[in-house]
This record gives structure tokens, C-alpha cells and sequence, in this order.
């Protein structure tokens, strides 16, 4: 069996090829999905993508929300993840996302808005990727 994955947002597709094993954050915890796995449709938190390539290498992206939805038919397992926004790791500009996260912070401090709350996630995933 194989593992068909495609990573795509409304303005590109970020990723698509061959794998072992996806992981990615669920609003509910980390799913891991493998060849063979069942029908699944989860919505996605802010966080991490990681995605093990046939060499066992691994492919890492960030996601900003967005949705997973695994399909199996005739021994393909197809995972589609269906993001607002994705970026592959090489891809982050970490002082882009440092500056972003000075911003939300100082915004969450003065209003409390939740929208600087998701922008100062989004940000910290970022870094936190590229570690």
C-alpha cells in the first residue's frame, strides 16, 4: 500500500509526493496517519506537519489551520491536507515570523483580541519549526 499526500492552500500547493507516515496537529491532539488508514476528516490546529518520505527522510511545513482528509481506494491511501496558509520549513523567514510575533504580542497585550492571539500562534510555529 501507499501513502499519496498533497499539502495545498488557496494560492499554491506547498507539497505533494510519496510517503511513509503523516503527522500533523488535529484541534483534538496529534494524528498519525499510515498506508491503509481509514476514512478520516480532521480539522486542523495551528502547528506543525511532518510527512516521512518513502527514504525515511522527513519533510516539515507549518499550517495555519485548515482541514485533513484521508481517503483509501484500491490500496492508495490519499491524505489531502487543505490549509489557509503553509509554508515548508526551508521556506520560513525567521525574522519575518520574530517581527510577527513582537506585533501579536504587543496587539494581545493592549486588546486581548483573539486575532492577535491566532497571529502570535502562527508566528510561534514558526519558530518553533525552524527551532
Amino acid at each position: 500500500m501507499s501513502l499519496e499526500v498533497h499539502v495545498v492552500t488557496p494560492e499554491r500547493e506547498v507539497w505533494t509526493g510519496e510517503a511513509q507516515m503523516v503527522v500533523a496537529r488535529s484541534v483534538e491532539g496529534e494524528v498519525g496517519i499510515l498506508p491503509g488508514h481509514a476514512p478520516l476528516l480532521v480539522r486542523l490546529a495551528i502547528g506543525a506537519l511532518r510527512i516521512q518520505r518513502p527514504d525515511g527522510t522527513w519533510e516539515s511545513a507549518v499550517e495555519d489551520g485548515g482541514f485533513l482528509h484521508v481517503t483509501t481506494e484500491g490500496g492508495t491511501t490519499r491524505v489531502d491536507v487543505l490549509a489557509e496558509h503553509a509554508e515548508l520549513a526551508h521556506e520560513i523567514d525567521v525574522r519575518a515570523a520574530e517581527f510577527r510575533a513582537e506585533a501579536a504580542r504587543r496587539q494581545l497585550e493592549e486588546t486581548g483580541h483573539a486575532a492577535a492571539r491566532a497571529e502570535l500562534a502562527k508566528a510561534l510555529a514558526r519558530l518553533d519549526l525552524r527551532g
